[in-house]
């Protein structure tokens, strides 16, 4: 018997394949054994957090969850889980996270929602690294979908130099991240700037040899690129059915028929 967890009910099929993508990765990785699990940032997080909630309380009053960031930890804090630390546990089972975009070898841009640095930490401490996300963004080159840019988190006092040091090397419209409902700039949980920084398609195809150049400016705390990292990415597709791609270049399909959401509503019991 599953235990409900209260994320509301999709309301487009963008959501309900976000959903399909986050059960089925959960159904895969996240077993009874592990105890420490990482849980990531963006749309698609609610549905990983309500998927775990979902194989019950005695599994999981067992377990430690680390957020990324904010969101993260409340979605965590409101589950009734067990919020942990990286601090206290650097080595981490398995981490689910979203991706703004994913390419072919599971090379990855994250970093819209600002949090790419925690995320990144996260996964380097993870055992298993597994992306979840919707259609949308399965991509063959990164920058295909995800069109505004490359998230670089920076320190404030050099972001001006940082800007000038990436239109030389190719991205002359990158440009420092303007909040929305604040004036002035998003600033990160970490305090610092973040610049959005878009490349031609050229230099995205060798997205490792363009991570290097950039983490390598003075000022770069990290960049949104996460390259040979993940072990699997899950795309939920607007027919029901999952695309997985593996690190090894396998290409999986799950059948609607076959995934988490044809399962009886009566399987769940609050």
């Amino acid at each position: 018997m599953r235990t409900k967890y209260p994320v509301a009910p999709p309301t487009s099929a963008v959501e309900a394949s976000k959903r399909l993508a986050a059960w089925t990765a959960v159904d895969r990785h996240i077993h009874p054994e592990h105890k420490v699990i990482g849980i990531g940032s963006g749309s698609t997080v609610p549905y990983v957090v309500e998927r775990i909630v979902s194989q019950g309380k005695a599994v999981n009053k067992d377990r430690v969850f680390i957020p990324t960031g904010f969101q993260s930890k409340e979605l965590i804090v409101n589950a009734q889980l067990l919020l942990g630390d990286v601090d206290q546990y650097p080595v981490i089972d398995v981490t689910i996270d979203g991706a703004d975009e994913v390419d072919h070898d599971l090379n990855c841009i994250k970093g819209g929602g600002g949090c790419h640095l925690r995320e990144k930490v996260l996964a380097e401490a993870a055992d298993t690294f597994v992306l979840v996300a919707d259609y949308r963004k399965n991509s063959s080159v990164l920058g295909t979908m995800f069109k505004q840019g490359i998230p670089i988190e920076v320190v404030p006092f050099a972001y001006t130099k940082i800007l000038q040091n990436l239109h030389l090397i190719g991205s002359p419209k990158a440009v420092l991240r303007m909040a929305k409902a604040k004036a002035g700039p998003v600033v990160s949980d970490n305090g610092n700037f973040i610049i959005d920084a878009p490349f031609p398609e050229e230099m995205m195809k060798d997205p490792y040899t363009l991570l290097t150049r950039i983490k390598m400016l003075t000022g770069v705390v990290e960049v949104g690129l996460f390259c040979h990292m993940a072990k699997a990415a899950y795309f939920g597709n607007q027919d029901g059915s999952v695309t997985i791609k593996w690190h090894d270049g396998r290409v999986e399909q799950v059948q609607a028929d076959k995934s988490p959401l044809a399962e009886k509503p009566d399987a769940f019991a609050s």
